[in-house]
């Protein structure tokens, strides 16, 4: 038996998007009903034309004059009457409608792109790996538009058609049963052609919409870029990548396009077939005697109005297709599953004390060989540990391990006793401050990027976070001083004065475990020196993991883990460690200068 999870992916996307749409039923079913009472009060002018033309030409045997209304100006006044009343009535319910319809369609956008924007939030760093940003961008934005633009409009395009059919053919049965398979005929060669089209034009916009992704990826990659384009002179290169990315799209909506476009023509000369019929046959009936003039007006004013906005099937199908298309990628991040769930032991960060131990620990990246192998280690509560050893060894995968950004594949982790994965991952992550090589800055202004993941954060506890790490003088050198923007990703900032803001931002948050994974690898030496000097204020009583390719950032470590090919191969203290004449001692020379590298 298929799982639920298999099950939801099989089914269509309209049914998905109904069933995720079960929170909007009322406001759904009371703006069909809007659009149903209007398409009621739309359809009645052609009945008043034919009671009109009925009062005019039979005077005292008209339809009002049968009904107990038998002076002439009587009869006008009261179709008057009913007139404005209609055209008041159509025009409340188009209001309702139209008012209903819009705001269903931007609650459904909100509701839609936030959901699937905390379920990415809750995806593992892998699954970001293997896929675009740009990409996701498009499904949280394009995909997510187009859908809004159906719900908008479409929705109710297909609601007022189907209410058209139902009303216009039950009238043609009651005023003239013999002519009304004339205007019925065409209704199932239109279905028939709506429902090839829709077949054939699914695979086509569900190209476009992958399309669309990839054009989103090329940008969103070349503009994040764009300083190493420069550099490498690469502009007409890219630009040429761009060119073929976007003309791939425009031929894949052009199919589209080629489809869509040639429903129309079709649809009108079906159409046309059942039109004059009707004009035809009931203008005979009409001289014959055989059917009322005012009947007749009535007949071929509906026969319009039930065949002519059939030709606008193409426009709301094309809507349709480009919205399930959507639909069925935006369902599908929906149906991503989470990989690292969270535990249910609550830690709140005030009880934490820092102790971390690695047991056996195995891991690989996907489709990779194995990183770490059977590693074990221990990190001790208020000490600094420091880990070093060449690119690859595998020393900021310990970290990722350790915030849960992965599973290890085999092995377990403990924080204070607690394997990591049963511990709540909020309060994990908020026990531990990451200072990363590769530092991330908002577009902001300097307050709110150090203040980040404290929000309520004061001023002056942002100024001494900034005054720790060796920030505080450059930040009020800058125009406004904490209150700079910094430019998306910081580029206003120097390498140097981004990690500064991001040791603060660290800082400020006083995390029981503070990780350095090359916190100073972007400042100078003078600086470098400064920012050590407040470290060792701010690591008393505090875990600290140090990663760390300058060994003299780390010599006053507690316990240095030497890592080599994803084991460990030697640990102690620094002068512990150069007394063995090993792989530490080597490359302390190396950076002392006392050899140099062959």
């Amino acid at each position: 038996m298929a799982s639920p999870a298999i099950r939801s992916k099989s089914r269509h996307p309209l049914q998905r998007l109904l069933a995720y749409g079960r929170r909007y039923r009322s406001r759904a079913w009371l703006a069909g009903l809007c659009s149903v009472l209007n398409t009621l009060f739309d359809l009645a002018p052609p009945a008043l034309i034919g009671i009109a033309i009925d009062i005019v030409v039979d005077q005292q045997d008209s339809v009002l004059a049968r009904l107990g209304v038998t002076e002439l100006r009587s009869q006008f006044i009261l179709l008057s009457a009913l007139t404005f009343l209609v055209w008041m009535l159509e025009s409340a319910f188009q209001y309702a409608y139209e008012w209903l319809w819009r705001n269903l369609a931007q609650s459904m956008q909100h509701d839609l792109r936030i959901d699937a924007y905390q379920h990415v939030q809750q995806l593992s760093l892998a699954y970001f790996e293997e896929r675009s940003t740009g990409d996701l961008m498009s499904m949280l934005n394009d995909d997510i538009n187009q859908l809004e633009r159906f719900l908008d409009s479409g929705a109710n395009k297909i609601l007022q058609m189907i209410a058209t059919v139902i009303i216009i053919g039950s009238t043609f049965y009651v005023l003239a049963p013999e002519l009304a398979w004339m205007a019925i005929v065409p209704m199932p060669f239109i279905v028939w052609g709506a429902i090839a089209f829709q077949k054939y034009l699914a695979p086509r916009y569900a190209k476009v919409r992958s399309g669309a992704g990839l054009i989103n990826s090329r940008l969103a990659n070349n503009l994040t870029g764009i300083a190493t384009i420069k550099s490498f002179t690469a502009e007409r290169y890219e630009l040429a990548q761009v060119n073929r990315e976007s003309e791939a799209y425009r031929q894949s909506n052009k199919q589209a396009i080629a489809l869509s476009a040639a429903f129309i023509p079709i649809l009108r000369t079906i159409i046309l077939v059942g039109f004059t019929g009707i004009l035809f046959y009931g203008g005979m009936a009409t001289a014959d005697g055989r059917l009322e003039a005012g009947t007749y007006t009535v007949l071929v004013f509906l026969t319009q109005r039930l065949l002519w906005p059939l030709t606008r099937l193409g426009e709301t199908l094309d809507q349709y297709q480009r919205a399930m298309a959507s639909t069925h990628r935006i369902m599908g991040l929906l149906d991503t599953p989470i990989t690292i769930p969270t535990g249910s032991i609550a830690l709140p960060t005030l009880q934490v004390s820092g102790d971390v131990v690695f047991e056996n620990v195995t891991f690989s990246y996907q489709n990779r060989q194995p990183i770490l192998k059977n590693l074990s280690l221990k990190i001790p509560a208020g000490k600094t540990t420091a880990i070093v050893g060449a690119t690859g060894s595998g020393k900021s995968t310990l970290v990722k391990l350790l915030l849960r950004f992965y599973e290890v594949n085999g092995g377990y982790i403990t924080l204070d006793g607690l394997d990591l994965q049963s511990i709540d991952l909020r309060d994990l992550r908020r026990a531990i401050g990451l200072v990363s090589q590769d530092v991330f800055l908002f577009h902001g202004t300097v307050a709110e990027n150090i203040a980040y993941g404290s929000f309520n954060a004061t001023l002056p506890e942002i100024t001494a976070a900034a005054k720790v790490a060796e920030a505080h003088e450059f930040i009020v050198g800058l125009p406004q001083g904490y209150d700079t923007v910094v430019g998306e990703r910081g580029q206003k900032l120097s390498g140097g004065q981004r990690q500064r803001l991001a040791i603060a931002r660290a800082l400020l948050k006083n995390p029981p475990i503070l990780i350095l994974d090359e916190a100073t690898s972007a400042v100078d030496n003078e600086t470098e020196a400064a920012i050590q000097k407040s470290l060792e204020k701010i690591t008393q009583d505090r875990t600290v993991i140090a990663i760390a390719h300058r060994l003299s950032t780390v010599r006053n470590a507690h316990c240095i883990y030497v890592m080599e090919q994803g084991q460990l191969v030697e640990s102690g203290t620094h002068d512990q460690l150069v007394s063995q004449k090993g792989i530490y001692s080597e490359l302390w020379r190396i950076q002392t200068g006392e050899r140099v590298r062959a």
